[in-house]
């Protein structure tokens, strides 16, 4: 393990509590959406942090993945979450059409924000139907449980979408600076002590 593979691991665990967060609560921490959110659409950035602006970009996510490497305070529905985009973006990964689907719709939403805004309902639309156009329907297909009263709200829904696009963004980042799901097991305390320190040094020069 090293700092650019916890930061793109605290991506995936960060669009994943988003996609949680809005589907039980209706809402979510909305910076860390943004930041999650312009990943998607920094497919040449020339570092890890870059992808998602700063190291405090991804805040929420190193909190997550250290209460998700914490057997105390872990919450299954994320677990279940990461591990089931881990997967997906294997999927992706076999489906040459279906990946240059996606780039050339991100590059389209792009577009769009240039022109509406990133945090425009157009935009948010554009990613959740290119979400639904592409990853689901790959298998395994990404379940979000919640709260009906959120998840009959098309506005939402699209959020929610919008951050399962942004937990693949990051899941592919992490395979390809060499991240692979079984370092998470053999590699958990040190991966937690990076997460802390990264955090921490959010917190110490607002990184």
């Amino acid at each position: 393990m090293n700092e650019e593979r916890v930061l793109a691991l605290a991506g995936l665990f960060q669009a994943s509590a988003l996609a949680h967060q809005l589907a039980n609560e209706g809402r979510c921490d909305e910076l860390a959406l943004d930041a999650s959110m312009a990943s998607v659409f920094r497919i040449d950035s020339p570092s890890v942090v870059g992808v998602y602006g700063s190291v405090s970009g991804v805040r929420l996510g190193l909190r997550t993945l250290i209460a998700q490497l914490d057997e105390n305070s872990r919450d299954m529905a994320i677990t279940r979450m990461v591990v089931t985009v881990m997967r997906l973006e294997r999927s992706l990964g076999r489906h040459k059409d279906l990946l240059e689907e996606l780039q050339q719709g991100v590059v389209a939403a792009k577009r769009q924000v240039e022109h509406f805004g990133q945090n425009s309902p157009q935009v948010f639309s554009r990613l959740a139907e290119l979400y639904a156009g592409t990853l689901s329907t790959l298998r395994p297909r990404v379940m979000v449980t919640g709260n009906p009263q959120w998840l009959q709200q098309p506005a939402l829904v699209e959020r929610v979408r919008t951050s399962l696009l942004a937990a693949v963004r990051s899941a592919v980042l992490w395979r390809q600076i060499g991240g692979h799901q079984w370092q998470l097991l053999l590699h958990r305390r040190q991966c937690s002590m990076l997460a802390r320190g990264l955090l921490t040094g959010t917190t110490l020069d607002n990184r």
